[in-house]
């Protein structure tokens, strides 16, 4: 038995001429968050719109619980592709009771739940009008978790929201992830995705760049930041430092690579020690989830 959520099998989709994803394939981990990553026009929002049933795929296949998708399997899952039609002069607590209704998600006696898990009780009687765009996501994430789904799908969650509002989104998918969800979200702001996702798809054009965890992803190489007074004295010395795959300076620091798992901070510090100089830095990087984007994408 597969302990994924969520297999995609050489996934391909056409808008007549253009090939929006080109098969494409990966798994889904259960308990996992799981960032679809790409430009515009990568075909992050063509693989949610399939595995919701909302477009049809031309070929390829996708299951849910390893079954083929059905209204059972949707039951369990939670989307928010975009934000509902929540009406303005309506209460937190009204318009969710509408969203119930018209649904059939869960119960009546859900949505005091939901609102308290979406930190929107204490605000659950004021008008949706009142609200900040980041309570109006939350509200909107609150109505996917109607019927406690044990998936939730998420398109561009933190789009157009200030950084309060960001923040506050966020913390809810961690809170949300650690009461044992599987989140899968689509979006472009990568540094986000690198605070709360802990695997990856990367697409490019339609295709599939690379998947996995995302420490597997960003990390294939050690890197580490030296810094001295003289940093060109200290570049100079560490050119010959055995071991290092690649050594350059970066913001007046200089950086050393190594193959993964062989960077030794304190060899580095003996032999910068023996050769005169003191450190005032000395530390381990990863290479950044854009940083590792940017160089899959733009190949």
């Amino acid at each position: 038995m597969s302990t994924a959520i969520l297999s995609i099998n050489n996934l391909a989709k056409n808008y007549g001429s253009i090939k929006a994803l080109n098969g494409i394939s990966f798994d889904v981990p259960k308990g996992c968050v799981f960032g679809i990553l790409g430009p515009n026009g990568s075909g992050k929002t063509t693989t949610l719109g399939i595995i919701l049933d909302v477009l049809k795929a031309n070929s390829g296949s996708f299951t849910w619980f390893d079954k083929p998708s059905s209204p059972d399997t949707r039951k369990q899952i939670g989307s928010l592709l975009e934000t509902p039609n929540f009406y303005h002069y309506l209460s937190a607590l009204d318009n969710l009771r509408i969203t119930q209704a018209i649904s059939h998600r869960g119960t009546p006696n859900d949505i005091e739940e939901v609102l308290k898990t979406v930190n929107l009780a204490h605000r659950k009687t004021s008008k949706f009008s009142s609200y900040s765009l980041g309570m109006k996501q939350r509200l909107a994430i609150g109505a996917a978790l109607l019927g406690n789904p044990d998936v939730l799908v998420f398109d561009e969650p933190t789009n157009g929201l200030d950084p309060v509002g960001i923040a506050e989104i966020r913390e809810l998918i961690k809170r949300l992830a650690n009461e044992g969800k599987t989140i899968i979200m689509a979006s472009h702001l990568l540094d986000e995705v690198e605070k709360v996702c802990t695997h990856v798809a990367i697409l490019k054009k339609g295709t599939l760049v690379t998947a996995g965890a995302v420490n597997e992803v960003m990390l294939n190489e050690d890197i580490a930041e030296v810094g001295a007074t003289n940093a060109q004295q200290l570049f100079d010395a560490l050119k010959s430092f055995s071991g290092s795959t690649g050594i350059k300076m970066e913001g007046g620091n200089v950086q050393l690579y190594f193959p993964l798992g062989t960077a030794k901070l304190e060899n580095i510090n003996s032999y910068c020690f023996s050769k005169g100089i003191t450190l005032n830095l000395l530390t381990l990087k990863r290479k950044s989830l854009e940083a590792k984007f940017f160089e899959l994408t733009n190949n």
